[in-house]
């Protein structure tokens, strides 16, 4: 009767202890999931990748990885303008309507580039 007791009480304990586990499961990205942000890297006078695709919806950030400051301005000047970025400076802007957005360095206007958001 004592070993009966015995065996019960460790199989209850083993139960009660697996009976707390919870068992997620990882994330897996579809087929179709676009991620919902992407950076530029400005470097040696240029913005990489010089053309940029997205989904609407994206947040792009420009980071500053030169010794001197640069901007990111959008050709119409209005739909987004940085302050001049130093050196790990960022900007971020969200392009939430498909088209072509082209800008360029308004410190240095011979930098280009482009973001086509699909």
């Amino acid at each position: 009767m004592k070993n009966t007791r015995w065996i019960l009480g460790a199989a209850l304990t083993v139960v009660t202890a697996f009976a707390s586990i919870t068992v997620t499961r990882p994330s897996v990205a579809k087929a179709g999931d676009q991620p919902t942000s992407a950076e530029v890297k400005i470097d040696n006078f240029s913005f990489g990748p010089q053309t940029l695709t997205v989904a609407a919806g994206t947040t792009v950030t420009w980071k500053n990885n030169d010794d001197v400051p640069h901007t990111v301005v959008s050709d119409d000047k209005t739909t987004f303008r940085s302050k001049a970025l130093d050196t790990d400076d960022k900007f971020s802007y969200t392009f939430t309507k498909p088209g072509t957005y082209n800008y360029f360095c308004s410190v240095h206007p011979k930098m280009i580039a482009k973001v086509v958001v699909q």
